[in-house]
């Protein structure tokens, strides 16, 4: 049983938001399924950090849900920046449940154990020189969400590995007391998405405190699954 990850699916199919205008997503869809049906075997499990539907509620989601429920493998699910159909944990494991969603769970101040490995995360934020107040708000409640993530996880006594839709280090940017979190509790492997295009530089992995930070964009890994 392994674990994969990738981000931003960006999956349109009721909510009519197609990704085939940008550069290199033509049959995006189709490529997914195709490289995902390659790799991943149906005792797998597959991170998706975030930006996984355009939809507004769940009654958009739920074509988006059922081409994920397809796929083979288990999917634990986080929080992107257009998540827009995302609510209470509750709502939306009852909308899974009602829907028989069964290979479908949701990352939300909680974690997962996979094997001899813990999943743990949230959406993270960015902050920058032009961030408002409401930001750092929005930010440090992020922090909150993430730290809950990790002490849940640390019951279980595997390593820990940490899913951040934002990237919590980059170029010009370090989204400092999330670092000092992952740091405190010793992680030492993070990825993350939402980078796309002339936002991707050409040095994706980050090392910093002993932690290596890796890009896993859909458009960046190819539209394939990265193993763990």
């Amino acid at each position: 049983m392994s674990l994969f990850t990738i981000a931003d699916l960006h999956l349109s199919f009721s909510s009519n938001k197609p990704m085939d205008v940008f550069y290199g997503w033509k049959n995006y869809t189709d490529k997914i399924k195709e490289n995902w049906l390659y790799r991943v075997l149906p005792s797998d499990t597959v991170v998706i950090i975030g930006d996984v539907s355009w939809a507004m509620n769940f009654e958009q989601l739920k074509k988006d849900f059922e081409f994920i429920n397809s796929l083979s493998g288990n999917k634990i699910i986080i929080k992107g920046n257009h998540d827009y159909w995302w609510t209470t944990l509750k709502k939306m494991n009852e909308f899974i449940n009602e829907n028989n969603f069964s290979t479908i769970k949701i990352l939300h101040n909680n974690a997962f154990v996979v094997e001899d490995k813990v999943v743990c995360g949230t959406r993270g934020w960015i902050l920058d020189k032009t961030t408002l107040s409401e930001d750092r708000k929005i930010y440090l409640r992020e922090c909150s969400r993430l730290e809950s993530s990790i002490k849940e996880g640390l019951k279980f006594n595997l390593p820990i590995y940490v899913f951040l839709h934002y990237p919590p280090i980059s170029y010009n940017c370090e989204a400092t007391e999330l670092l000092e979190i992952l740091k405190f509790y010793n992680i030492k492997k993070c990825y993350y998405g939402h980078l796309h295009g002339n936002s991707i530089n050409n040095e994706i992995i980050f090392t910093k405190y002993g932690i290596d930070f890796e890009l896993v964009s859909c458009d960046y890994v190819d539209f394939t699954p990265i193993i763990i």
